[in-house]
């Protein structure tokens, strides 16, 4: 399957499950919310420039609200976390020989430490600004850092669970010059 035909069937499959199955679980005690859509733009290639990102992820994030009935509060964290995603994988790949590179980020290409603090760091980063978005006000901190925790701990056990059920395949491409 082409690269590009996999993202695309990736951006409907992420998309529909959150909508129709995760959105539909009741939120636990009005803090934990299943959150696993975000995932696609984890996984987008290296191969795409930033700008790019920005606006796969902008275009994601706006499907996602047209699903929800929330114009703009996805496509916010989306459009953040496509902006510091390269930032991140920058500090954190390992130095490859120039001869080959993995084509996407997972276990295999970055290893399980540095892809679960890319993870981490960016589920982080989408829960806190879907969280204050949602809530507009840092009134009860401990109310916000709560519902940030809670999710993020459901949404960090779903992505594990994703990863390790449909392992992608550690596809490689060449950058010879």
């Amino acid at each position: 399957m082409s690269n590009l035909l996999k993202n695309i069937v990736r951006f409907i499959v992420f998309i529909l499950v959150q909508a129709y199955v995760l959105d539909k679980v009741a939120p636990l005690h009005q803090f934990v919310k299943p959150i696993l859509y975000f995932l696609f733009i984890l996984w987008l290639p290296f191969s795409i420039n930033r700008s790019w990102q920005m606006i796969i992820a902008f275009v994601f994030g706006m499907c996602m609200d047209y699903f929800t009935g929330t114009p703009g509060l996805h496509a916010i964290p989306c459009v953040l976390i496509a902006y510091l995603r390269p930032f991140l994988l920058n500090i954190l790949m390992p130095q490859e020989k120039t001869e080959v590179s993995y084509a996407e980020p997972g276990i295999k290409s970055l290893g399980w430490m540095p892809y679960a603090v890319y993870v981490l760091i960016l589920t982080f980063v989408h829960h806190a600004c879907l969280v204050f978005i949602e809530w507009m006000q840092f009134g009860d901190f401990l109310y916000f850092i709560g519902k940030v925790s809670a999710s993020m701990a459901v949404s960090l056990l779903l992505i594990f669970v994703t990863e390790l059920l449909f392992s992608r395949k550690g596809k490689y491409r060449t950058n010879k010059a």
